[in-house]
């Protein structure tokens, strides 16, 4: 067990199998039903109510220093939301879901219509043009055959290749387009892929993908207050220079709304790969026009954060944080509520562990954040409020946003915690009977396209974990801004009602994780984690294979056309390979340390200070080139949302800023070589007089 002595690893394990032996699916299903009862979108009194039973579970739990936390912030709700074509033909969009006599819960009146978050208001009649994805190449292609979007609404689905809404939203701004509708294509996540809901995972005619389409690629966190916390009274920038916040008129569509809008588009016919699952040529369009008004009630309201902790026996200014956030667009039976379930019932037992005595060696603390969902808001003002002490004290993020939709475990993590979760997976079972690692392993083997290899090799441990993080959760704070290391939990599968109604408790009893085995068996994950990273001698990080891994990064920068002969990529990787020997010579020392038994505390402590230093040195001060707020030079995220990797290096190479480049290599070899003198000097440290 890395990181612990014999005889403490033995305290461990009895501490795990008994935290593990009282997860109970069961328990998971009832806080499953509970939270998914009502929608509770953030800023609703629902949401609210939520909040507090949050709290007052907790306490009930036996968790300590329970506090909701209150964050004034920009929420966005619907007022007026309308979509109709008034030529060729007159068509009105119907905005609504339909309801299915099998599940009740589609029958809830307070289900909102369709509408997009943080959207501006408005009112535009104009031609519409099918425009793809919505990026900026799609754009390029509409050109080509003479078609300009400026003062038109353009129609874009979700999305091949994926892209995120906001950027669809901004790039549409960007082009000169007065409005954006957003629509699920059957290709993506309906009938084309398999049995669609009530029957199947996959979403049904009506269903739509709501969403918000703040520019938290850019700020993350409330617009109004960019890079502080929107605590009671604090500072707020008017809304026409919030960076983040959209000026486009945008509303998410079913493909039941969407359909007669591409049946009567006209213009050239859409490239071969533009096509999608409906059963007629899809045409670039101008020939159909459409009048929309959107009329939000966007205003600032509390967003409430909830924390409780169970305070460290020897280390208590030593944090692990285990986060999820509650908001959900309308009930969340996967997102976010399966995670809301499997973090309450991973509290529960930890907190009766607690009241017979157990208690950590560090101080777990749990979250329950708000506004996720309209940008990453209340994990954002959260970390901003609490930045100097989370710099300092907290060792590690284990972030749940859902915890299922499926049997597919796909967890990330910064490469440094990558070993750790391969060997929790092997400490505890999965519903098929095997450890959850050999369940893993043959899941990460399964051929993604077409079973067009039908004997696939088993996954290496080392391409297990995913080490390329992006954004669009609540760990972003953390690791992009604040340099802390962080995990992200998930079990994936066929997951086609995303953000809709049909995404509700039924589906998830009936679809996505019958007998909530696989919740149960994410809170028995988080929970040794969080226990293993709690209760170490020494930190379980490996930063041998953190070198491996950004040398890979390298790797793929590389192939830049121009990137070689312009930047000094063999300096950089002789630093990884000082920073790679230091890492394997610290695991060795410490293994043959821990494996005598013989540790002194005092120094243990002091290598464990060294260890939580280390994450922060990949922060560069000025943040990457063009966004400030992202400050880690090994982590972003493209505006898409997708995983980028050494992010202010790579976006200069990428657009020939050879200039702005060489600069970035120089501060990612320079904190290499930082890192590399940090283990050095906390090696010899440890080990002197062992």
């Amino acid at each position: 067990m890395t990181g612990f002595t014999p005889a403490r690893a033995q305290q461990q394990a009895e501490t795990e199998a008994q935290m593990k032996s009282a997860i109970s699916a069961d328990s998971a299903r009832v806080f499953h039903r509970e939270f998914t009862r009502e929608p509770h979108p953030a800023g609703s009194k629902r949401n609210n109510e939520l909040a507090d039973y949050i709290a007052d579970t907790w306490r009930k739990q036996g968790l300590e220093d329970v506090k909701v936390l209150r964050y004034d912030v920009l929420n966005s709700f619907p007022k007026h939301v309308s979509v109709e074509m008034i030529s060729p033909v007159r068509y009105r969009a119907s905005l609504r879901e339909d309801p299915y006599d099998v599940d009740p819960d589609t029958k809830n009146p307070n289900i909102d219509s369709a509408y997009t978050g943080l959207s501006a208001s408005g009112e535009v009649t104009a031609p519409i043009v099918y425009a793809y994805s919505g990026n900026p190449e799609d754009y390029e292609v509409l050109k080509k055959n003479g078609i300009d979007v400026r003062g038109k609404i353009v129609l874009v689905r979700y999305s091949n290749p994926y892209s995120y809404r906001g950027f669809k939203a901004l790039t549409a701004q960007q082009q000169g387009a007065a409005a954006i509708l957003i629509y699920s294509d059957p290709a993506e996540d309906g009938f084309k892929k398999g049995k669609v809901f009530p029957e199947g995972p996959w979403g049904p005619e009506s269903h739509i993908q709501r969403g918000a389409i703040t520019y938290d690629f850019l700020v993350p966190g409330d617009p109004l207050t960019p890079g502080w916390a929107s605590v009671p009274g604090a500072k707020q920038v008017k809304p026409q220079e919030a960076r983040s916040l959209p000026n486009i008129i945008a509303v998410p569509l079913s493909w039941r709304d969407a359909k007669p809008l591409l049946e009567k588009m006209g213009g050239p016919a859409a490239p071969e790969r533009w096509q999608g699952g409906l059963p007629f040529k899809y045409k670039l369009g101008g020939k159909a026009k459409v009048h929309i008004n959107v009329q939000m009630d966007n205003r600032v309201a509390p967003n409430y954060v909830v924390e409780a902790r169970i305070r460290g026996s020897e280390f208590p200014d030593e944090w692990v944080l285990l986060g999820n956030h509650r908001d959900a667009w309308v009930f969340g039976g996967v997102d976010p509520s399966s995670g809301t379930a499997s973090m309450m019932e991973l509290s529960r037992v930890l907190g009766a562990m607690l009241k017979q005595g157990w208690r950590p060696r560090r101080t777990l603390i749990f979250a329950s954040w708000d506004g996720e969902e309209v940008g990453l808001t209340g994990s954002t003002e959260y970390g901003e409020q609490f930045a100097d002490e989370l710099k300092r004290k907290l060792v590690a993020y284990l972030n749940v946003d859902s915890s299922t939709s499926g049997s597919s475990f796909e967890p990330d993590a910064v490469a440094s915690l990558a070993p750790l979760l391969i060997e929790v997976s092997k400490a505890v079972q999965d519903p098929s009977g095997a450890s959850l690692y050999e369940a893993w392993r043959k899941s990460a083997a399964k051929p993604k396209t077409n079973e067009q290899d039908r004997n696939p090799q088993p996954v290496e441990d080392s391409k297990l974990v995913n080490t390329r993080i992006g954004s669009g959760s609540d760990h972003t704070v953390f690791l992009n801004h604040l340099g802390r290391p962080t995990v992200g939990l998930t079990f994936n599968g066929p997951y086609g009602v995303y953000h809709s109604m049909y995404d509700n408790h039924y589906w998830i009893s009936n679809i996505g994780d019958p007998g909530f085995k696989y919740h149960a068996l994410l809170s028995q994950v988080w929970g040794v984690t969080a226990l293993r990273l709690a209760n170490a001698d020494v930190l379980p990080f490996d930063f041998a294979t953190y070198a491996r891994n950004i040398r890979l990064f390298v790797d793929d920068l590389k192939k830049n056309a121009g990137s070689k002969e312009n930047v000094d990529f063999v300096a950089i990787e002789n630093a990884l390979g000082l920073l790679e020997a230091e890492g394997t010579a610290l695991n060795l020392e410490i293994s043959k340390t821990l494996a005598s038994g013989q540790i002194d505390p005092v120094r243990a402590t002091a290598l464990n200070q060294t260890i939580m230093q280390l994450e922060s040195n990949w922060l560069t001060p000025g943040g990457i080139p063009g966004r400030p707020w992202f400050k880690h030079m090994l982590y972003a995220a493209r505006y898409t949302y997708a995983h980028l990797e050494l992010p202010g290096l790579t976006e200069a190479v990428e657009s020939g800023d050879w200039k702005v480049a060489k600069e970035q290599a120089s501060l990612l070899q320079n904190a290499i070589v930082r890192n590399t003198e940090l283990l050095r000097t906390g090696a010899q440290n440890f080990l002197r007089k062992q």
